[in-house]
């Protein structure tokens, strides 16, 4: 009877030799994916919130009925707070989203997915970007009515919303992730938006020339701008499209920030 080989060097060998990992997933797949899970998520935990930051939002705008008659001021009041709820969900929020992902060990899930680290900031973004068009919509609605603006021109909302959303989500996710603690980081997302609504729905001519220079340096004031234009009888369609060209351009630095920030944070 043939006696059992035991201990053979080479099967030894490959018994032991690791496992093949799987390819890293690419970034548009990745993207949708977590675009998908981000978006399901904000649907069922956010829509209070949505509520809340609306109706933050429509009630500044009748606070402000009583001391602005119209023109450039309520273009300025309306458009602003409009913008002001992209930023309470996609700065506000993403800010403590990320802040309390890190603090509770939610990035070393990600890290352990083949998904590339700028698919789950551009996905967690775009979704909490893509969660306020409900309310921004109804805000801009309901300002026009009350102030007596033209309703024409509220597609421009199609290009206002996604890049004042993602250069304010990158500015968020990126405060999330580089803040060193989950306390910190809610308190920049709440000084963020604090900033949005002082500086964005303010009428500019009225604030101090020192604060008018913050006001240009806040990523959603581009998009205010770019609102408010539209609500003139002839619009400079120009000037419009300067403002969300440079709203773009800070988006995509803020959200290439964030993408930096997130490596950081994964790999401590």
């Amino acid at each position: 009877m043939p006696a059992t080989v035991l201990g053979d060097p080479a099967t030894d060998a490959e018994d032991q030799a690791a496992a093949p990992l799987a390819p890293r997933a690419r970034l548009l797949p990745a993207l949708a994916a977590v675009y998908r899970a981000q978006l399901s998520r904000a649907r069922v935990s956010r829509i209070p919130l949505l509520f809340v930051a609306t109706f933050q939002s429509v009630g500044i705008m009748v606070l402000m009925r009583g001391v602005v008659d119209g023109g450039d001021e309520a273009r300025a009041v309306v458009a602003g707070s409009a913008v002001l709820v992209v930023a309470f969900v996609a700065l506000n929020l993403l800010a403590q989203y990320f802040g309390q992902l890190r603090a509770g060990g939610g990035l070393d899930h990600y890290a352990t997915l083949p998904v590339p680290p700028a698919a789950v900031v551009l996905g967690a973004a775009g979704a909490y970007a893509s969660f306020t068009v409900p309310g921004t919509v109804v805000t801009a609605v309901a300002g026009s009515v009350l102030f007596g603006l033209p309703l024409g021109n509220l597609w421009i909302l199609a290009a206002v919303v996604p890049l004042s959303g993602a250069a304010l989500a990158g500015l968020g996710a990126a405060l999330g992730l580089l803040a060193p603690r989950q306390e910190i980081a809610t308190l920049l997302g709440q000084l963020g938006m604090s900033a949005a609504l002082l500086l964005g729905v303010l009428p500019p001519d009225r604030l101090p020339t020192p604060i008018g220079w913050a006001r240009d340096l806040l990523p959603s004031t581009y998009g205010v701008e770019a609102l408010a234009r539209t609500f003139d009888a002839r619009p400079d369609w120009t000037a419009v499209c300067l403002d969300l060209a440079v709203c773009a351009a800070v988006g995509v630095v803020s959200l290439a920030v964030a993408t930096w920030a997130y490596r950081r944070a994964a790999v401590r």
